[in-house]
């Protein structure tokens, strides 16, 4: 970089700090594309604007105190200096002297001051220097460069465009793009109608916006894509309907036809109790028991060995309603969204390659739509499931192993007439690979269910 270059201050990108003329910008340039952006891509043309305003400001900007300095120029003791080549950092004179190097012509020496810990030395009357050429960018400066700045510190940029612009009023968001409300398509409750008719005859759904957009009349004679993001707002305001697409895609459910065990949490999995602080001395303890224990309420919980790949144990809340826990362990197997609390996506049977439809339910943390899958394979409180990253997005793979089914001891709980609840030890048929500190059969689950709903039960000891 030249020493005539002009650059940015060191911490410039690296403390972003989003400003009203930021949001001017961004909404004057949602107006101008008519188009809805994500927060990333509003933040790399924010970025681009920041640049060029930067550069316009460091090229032609005048010093509101004290002098701009060039070497040519002569000073005075106390003038204070600003200096383009440094970031328009100021110094004070404090000294001047006349040079001493026989091999150079006559000029002064300035010791400026820029604060206690930083005296320099520079040279004035000195006609024959580069400083004393206009101020240009160096285009080679990474803090110039929007695709750097972004891959640098596009995190940082991004999640305050994001934070600010969701307290403007006059602006929306749906599946994480942003668009101002005065240029939205008008969508009435007569399209919002033929909607759900389409959606019904789908059995529900999911369908993508574009097709629904097809069967509904709504104006030609607009950017599609402005209309598609209008519809995906309207939808998203009417309770009638569910986003359920991942992160990316947009798709939409009928809210009404979609699985109890989705719209609200099936009854073993209820949780009506409050956090427990754990002391000082139990924090060890904890750690090893979330390294090994996957439940949702813990949402750390679980040992994660692979990126890919995460076997479980079965346990009976999670297996009577044919749902899996939703913790770190689990996160990155399953396709999230930007704002959807529930996203339908595939279980593909890694055996039999079966199809089964799946539901993440964010807000409560589990995965559903195993019920008849446990069912059909036989499966028992205590085996073992593996749960891997599918092929495509929006598919997982699942497995209990191909162990044929034979008759082992296995702990059993049976309900007597008076609801109390007995362990025995009996001989039961079993499938797959089961931990047997952890398997249980209940052959009366319609007894069991009853108990749980009821509440009508005590601790007992072990």
């Amino acid at each position: 970089m030249g020493q005539n270059s002009l650059t940015l201050q060191e911490n410039y990108w690296s403390e972003f700090k989003f400003t009203d003329q930021d949001l001017e910008f961004l909404y004057n340039y949602l107006l101008e594309i008519e188009l809805p952006q994500t927060a990333e891509e509003l933040s790399k043309a924010l970025i681009a604007n920041r640049v060029s305003q930067a550069i316009d400001t460091l090229v032609n900007q005048k010093p509101a105190n004290g002098k701009q300095y060039l070497p040519k120029e002569t000073y005075k003791v106390n003038d204070l200096l600003v200096f383009h080549a440094l970031a328009g950092k100021q110094g004070t004179v404090t000294d001047i002297r006349k040079s001493n190097n026989p091999n150079l012509p006559d000029f002064d020496v300035l010791t400026v001051k820029f604060n206690e810990e930083n005296i320099r030395l520079f040279a004035a009357n000195l006609d024959d220097h580069e400083l004393n050429q206009p101020p240009k960018v160096d285009v080679n400066d990474p803090n110039f460069n929007p695709e750097i700045i972004f891959e640098k510190f596009g995190e940082i940029i991004t999640e305050e465009v994001s934070t600010n612009l969701e307290s403007v009023e006059d602006l929306v968001r749906i599946a994480g793009r942003w668009f101002p409300r005065a240029l939205l398509v008008d969508v009435n409750i007569g399209h919002l109608n033929l909607v759900e008719a389409v959606l019904d005859m789908a059995n529900g759904g999911p369908l993508p916006t574009r097709a629904l957009m097809e069967q509904i009349e709504l104006p030609t004679d607009v950017n599609s894509k402005l209309s598609e993001f209008s519809l995906n707002l309207a939808l998203e305001e009417d309770e009638r309907f569910d986003e359920v697409g991942p992160a990316g895609e947009t798709l939409w459910f009928l809210h009404r036809q979609e699985p109890d065990g989705v719209r609200q949490p099936p009854i073993t999995l209820r949780y009506a109790g409050s956090s427990v602080e754990t002391g000082p001395v139990d924090q060890e303890i904890s750690a090893q028991l979330l390294s090994s224990v996957i439940d949702e309420l813990e949402p750390d919980s679980g040992k994660i060995d692979s990126k890919e790949e995460v076997t479980i144990n079965l346990i009976y809340p999670h297996w009577r309603a044919g749902t899996l826990p939703m913790t770190r362990a689990f996160r990155k197997l399953f396709p999230s969204a930007y704002e959807a609390p529930r996203v339908q996506f595939k279980f593909i049977d890694k055996d039999s390659k079966e199809e089964i439809c799946g539901w993440v339910v964010r807000t409560n943390k589990y995965v559903f739509g195993l019920r008849d899958w446990y069912q059909s394979l036989q499966l028992i409180p205590g085996n073992y499931v593996t749960i891997s990253k599918g092929d495509k997005p929006g598919e997982v793979w699942i497995s209990a192993g191909k162990k044929k089914a034979s008759r082992e001891w296995v702990r059993t709980a049976l309900i007597g007439a008076d609801g109390g609840i007995v362990f025995a030890m009996l001989k039961q048929l079993v499938s797959g690979s089961f931990d047997e500190r952890m398997a249980v059969v209940v052959p009366d689950t319609d007894a069991l269910d009853k108990i749980w709903e009821t509440g009508n039960y005590t601790k007992q000891a072990l």
